[in-house]
């Protein structure tokens, strides 16, 4: 029986992460099978089993009969479950061109962290003229939202971040902050104190937004949990397209070192994505 190389998970940390032959996958009629290419890592993808992973990008080697917008040879990025594989079947309408300026590499660092900054600053209503504070404003989704917010017309773009990152994040085109300050729009990319800090300095507690605490709803704020789209790929994709969207990638490891690259994040510090390679 064919078979491809991926990761298992027979519990829900870094020890229980393991290179494996699993059967290879097949395609249903609205999915499209996927050479992958990278990988994103982000610390929910342990609550996937057995094969965790959710971001990808690489090159369409297959397609089901229902399948219209994608053909063999194609280079894609996409929200996928099992990302952490040789080869994954995705659905269509989880699956978006890759940037063309973008490595795949870069490209698998953007659909959950991308998408789930996009989709938080929407709901706060991000637009002209806004001051957006974001908290946690290096890590992943954090360093995506910074330049989204000003792709939607932010006119200032506030971050927290450890001392060492405030460097990065002037670079990014934000202003580091260690202090309240009011403002118009507040993204909690955190939790803990940054969920309660974002209510604070947001003029509005409706235009408070966490995507990571389910609890700040009951002060009056929003809790976002992203949803997989392929429109806001295809979105994010012109960004990064026009140069208005860069990605910042803190390491890049062989898919067999996944254990490593989660131990990375549950060590903090990490500026930007980490990305696995098959």
């Amino acid at each position: 029986m064919e078979g491809v190389k991926a990761i298992t998970l027979t519990g829900h940390d870094a020890g229980a992460l393991s290179l494996q032959d699993v059967p290879d996958p097949r395609p249903a009629a609205d999915q499209l099978l996927v050479e992958v290419r990278a990988a994103g890592v982000e610390r929910t993808d342990l609550t996937v089993d057995p094969v965790p992973g959710r971001d990808l990008a690489g090159v369409v080697v297959g397609r089901g009969e229902e399948v219209t917008g994608f053909v063999v040879g194609d280079e894609v990025y996409a929200h996928a479950e099992g990302a952490y594989a040789e080869r994954v079947a995705v659905a269509e309408c989880a699956a978006a061109l890759k940037p063309a300026g973008l490595t795949f590499v870069e490209a698998a660092a953007l659909p959950q962290a991308a998408v789930t900054a996009l989709q938080a600053l929407r709901a706060a209503g991000t637009g002209e003229g806004d001051v957006v504070l974001i908290h946690g404003a290096a890590g992943g989704p954090g360093h995506f939202a910074v330049q989204i917010a000003r792709a939607l017309g932010a006119e200032r773009v506030l971050g927290t971040a450890d001392p060492a990152d405030h460097d990065f994040l002037k670079e990014l085109g934000a202003e580091p902050i260690e202090q309240d300050e009011p403002v118009d729009v507040a993204v909690d990319m955190l939790g803990g104190e940054a969920t309660a800090a974002a209510l604070r300095q947001v003029r509005d507690p409706a235009r408070a937004v966490s995507a990571v605490n389910p609890a700040i709803a009951a002060a009056g704020g929003r809790y976002v949990a992203p949803e997989p789209s392929a429109a806001d790929l295809r979105w994010l994709a012109d960004l990064a397209d026009r140069g208005l969207l860069r990605v910042s990638l803190h390491r890049e490891l062989p898919l067999a070192e996944a254990a490593d690259a989660h131990r990375l994040l549950d060590a903090g510090r990490v500026r930007g994505k980490v990305v696995l390679t098959p």
